[in-house]
């Protein structure tokens, strides 16, 4: 077979494959093929920001009704919350059935009182809005870029004729920037097979076996939040989910590699547009917009080890727990949108807000990585089923191209 006639999706799983053979092989000498991986990471990171800026703008500056616009937002967001919760809520049914907990030891020591979720969630609403529109895109925040994207191509619709020849500029980067983001995804196969090596070259698959119910538990819940997003385009979206799943393997399989819903992004909004059928304005909206704030697999993940945690320490949880475990999760989910190994990073909010001790983050230090491959799949699948579901709903799906 010609490597000209395999399908990109396919190349990427055969990366997948031989990176993990090679891994086995290589060992710890892995590590040399990890630049390879960087390298496309960089690239990606690199054209994030320009690509959701003018894509975002150019969507939005093209809707002729501002109402509609208004519509998929709303619709989205409210998917959005929904996913996230009901992802949290998964994450305590698997750590109620497996108790991954009740095998490890943790010490609850003297913690200081639980701050207040209100003010994070408001610092976080707040946040939202940059400060500095250029320094936030500098910084790689692309939270604040799609608000200022938001508020430049509705501005732009304000301005109504007077704005034509900036909408034509915007129109011709975007073309641009989508050009060379084709060129970057051309490097995805070689990625994979690096990242791969290297992650199951230094870590083996025996890391796995530490805290296999754990994992055992994440699995549970990632596979019960996949076949949900199923559930949600049949019921929400009048689909059937068959050619979602089909067609979805390209972007999960990147996602799968880099551990980045961002990284994934551009090839999620092509597969949307070119294979689903998804419209140009919800696929450069609301794909944007769930990258940075609905991470569904951290979501489950975040409240899976939340629970873990206290029994291993013995601590009973009220409800009241419960609900700003929910809370803190969705501002941790939101807060580590795109970021590798998130979960280290924003446990410590969520385990402080219930006085759970700190100390057992370090026993899912060694899974992390593993799990974080498959948070990041789920949360990416996420943002696309949400995005086909509203643009179903908003009668702009090309249901031809869907079950092409």
């Amino acid at each position: 077979m010609k490597l000209a006639n395999i399908s990109p999706g396919k190349r990427v799983f055969y990366g997948l494959v031989l990176g993990i053979i090679s891994g086995l092989i290589l060992g710890k000498h892995a590590i040399y093929l990890k630049p390879l991986g960087d390298l496309f990471i960089r690239l990606i990171k690199m054209i994030v920001i320009p690509l959701v800026f003018f894509s975002i703008i150019n969507g939005i500056s093209n809707v002729n009704d501002a109402k509609h616009l208004g519509r998929i937002g709303i619709r989205a967001s409210i998917a959005y919350v929904l996913c996230t919760s009901v992802a949290i809520f998964l994450g305590f049914t698997a750590a109620w059935l497996f108790e991954p907990g009740s095998g490890l030891v943790i010490s609850p020591g003297d913690l200081p009182p639980p701050p207040l979720a209100v003010f994070n969630l408001l610092d976080t609403l707040i946040n939202i809005i940059p400060d500095n529109a250029v320094g936030a895109m500098a910084q790689g925040s692309v939270i604040q870029a799609v608000f200022f994207s938001i508020f430049t191509g509705a501005t732009l619709i304000h301005m109504g004729d007077k704005a034509t020849r900036i909408k034509n500029g915007v129109r011709e980067i975007t073309a641009v920037v989508l050009t060379m983001v084709g060129m970057i995804v051309k490097l995805a196969p070689l990625a994979a097979f690096s990242l791969m090596a290297w992650c199951v070259g230094t870590q083996g698959i025996a890391v796995l076996q530490g805290l296999s119910k754990l994992v055992a538990a994440g699995v549970f819940a990632f596979v019960l939040q996949y076949l949900l997003f199923g559930l949600l385009i049949a019921v929400f979206g009048k689909l059937s989910p068959l050619p979602f799943y089909r067609k979805s393997l390209a972007y999960q399989s990147v996602a799968f590699s880099t551990s980045s819903t961002k990284a994934s992004l551009p090839v999620t909004m092509a597969v949307c547009r070119e294979k689903l059928g998804v419209s140009q304005v919800s696929s450069s909206f609301i794909l944007p917009l769930g990258a940075s704030v609905n991470m569904d697999g951290l979501a489950i993940y975040l409240g899976l080890c939340t629970l873990t945690f206290a029994q291993a320490a013995g601590i009973h949880l009220s409800t009241s727990d419960y609900g700003i475990i929910m809370v803190t999760a969705t501002l941790g989910s939101i807060g580590g949108a795109g970021i590798p190994s998130a979960a280290i990073v924003m446990l410590p909010m969520i385990l402080s807000a219930v006085n759970i001790p700190l100390e057992g983050i370090a026993l899912i230090a060694g899974i992390d990585r593993i799990m974080d491959i498959m948070r990041s799949t789920i949360s990416i699948t996420g943002d696309a089923a949400v995005t086909v579901v509203v643009d179903s709903a908003e009668g702009q799906l090309d249901r031809t191209i869907y079950y092409s």
